[in-house]
């Protein structure tokens, strides 16, 4: 019979991999979202306000799945109120598709911040040692993630299926308006510097340009969802999900540069936040689109500056380990380097950056 998901968060990052993916594999999906982006070709698209209950249950009363996917969460301007909003939001659903999941299976996506706090106390607490492993447990502090692991398992206490969390480190990945979107965010970097001749200065901490470090790419990401929802193995245990390749930024930094035909700026150590720099990015990029022709020209759709910024500013290491993956099965691999080239190509091919 054919398979049945149904992503929460379907035209993000990583529900836009995961569509595909799935899609390619003669899923059947169905898409949840707050209806800002634009879907995969194929995903039956349902929308709402996930902070609603009753949008939610009117949206998905005659769903029916083998698999849901969280992929979805709401920035607000306190912890306190992640929490209760970005949990309302894992309830709302399960409550609803929880009865027809009997037997079936619901995947978190969440990520590093499990390990290093969120971004109100980022880093600032005792950050477990690198590389990051799943039994280290959780920080000391408020964590909008903890609350959404903690309505899932009682969801799938209480209607009898089995869970999986994912644990991505920065994603590599296709959408546009995403919140946390490094890469297409380096890629628009990247064409203002060569179009206006600044320079391709790192904006980050010594620690990361020294530093070792992974990413994880969507499409391998979306493979990891798909394989823990269908594997013995991977049901009701938490996972890291990365490429499986680390790199230092200051010989990452050098090939965007070489890909993009322009020069890294030396780096000397001093924080240059993208955030405080590209006040005058708005202008310059409708500028560009309308010379190249391209189908976005308003950088806030495409760009995540503050997300950029968190990332390559940390102050401390971020290596994460796959052990636990691997021992249970899942072997697949993703060049860091080539997520990145794939995705540029792509972001060119969609008319996104110039060509």
């Amino acid at each position: 019979m054919q398979k049945r998901a149904l992503i929460v968060g379907a035209s993000g990052v990583i529900g836009t991999a995961l569509s595909e993916h799935l899609l390619s594999d003669d899923w059947k999906v169905t898409g949840l979202s707050r209806g800002r982006g634009t879907p995969t070709a194929g995903v039956h698209m349902r929308t709402a306000d996930l902070t609603s209950r009753d949008e939610v249950a009117s949206a998905l009363n005659d769903v029916d799945v083998d698999a849901v996917f969280f992929a979805a969460w709401a920035r607000q301007a306190t912890e306190k109120e992640n929490i209760r909003v970005n949990g309302a939001m894992v309830s709302n659903v399960l409550n609803v598709m929880g009865p027809s999941l009997q037997n079936g299976h619901a995947a978190l996506v969440t990520g590093l911040k499990h390990y290093l706090g969120p971004f109100e106390a980022y880093g600032t607490g005792a950050v477990p040692k690198t590389p990051f492993r799943e039994e280290q447990g959780r920080q000391p502090v408020e964590n909008f993630y903890y609350e959404q692991e903690d309505r899932l398992f009682e969801a799938a206490s209480r209607f009898g299926f089995t869970w999986s969390v994912h644990r991505p480190h920065t994603i590599i990945g296709y959408a546009l308006g995403n919140a946390m979107n490094m890469g297409v965010t380096l890629a628009v970097y990247a064409t203002l510097c060569k179009q206006s001749g600044q320079p391709f200065v790192f904006p980050g901490s010594a620690t990361q340009w020294n530093g070792l470090t992974d990413m994880t790419d969507a499409r391998l990401l979306a493979r990891h969802l798909e394989w823990a929802a269908t594997s013995d193995k991977s049901r009701n245990e938490d996972f890291n999900v990365a490429n499986g390749d680390v790199f230092r930024w200051q010989w990452m930094w050098s090939q965007i540069a070489n890909y993009f035909g322009i020069e890294a700026a030396p780096f000397d150590g001093v924080l240059r936040p993208l955030e405080h720099r590209m006040q005058d990015s708005a202008r310059q990029w409708q500028a560009i689109a309308t010379q190249f022709e391209l189908k976005e020209p308003a950088i806030e759709n495409l760009v995540s500056w503050w997300h950029t910024d968190a990332d390559l500013g940390r102050p401390m290491e971020v290596v994460t380990d796959m052990s636990k993956s691997r021992k249970a099965g899942f072997l697949a691999y993703q060049s860091t380097l080539d997520a990145f080239i794939d995705l540029f190509e792509r972001l060119k091919a969609e008319r996104i950056i110039p060509g």
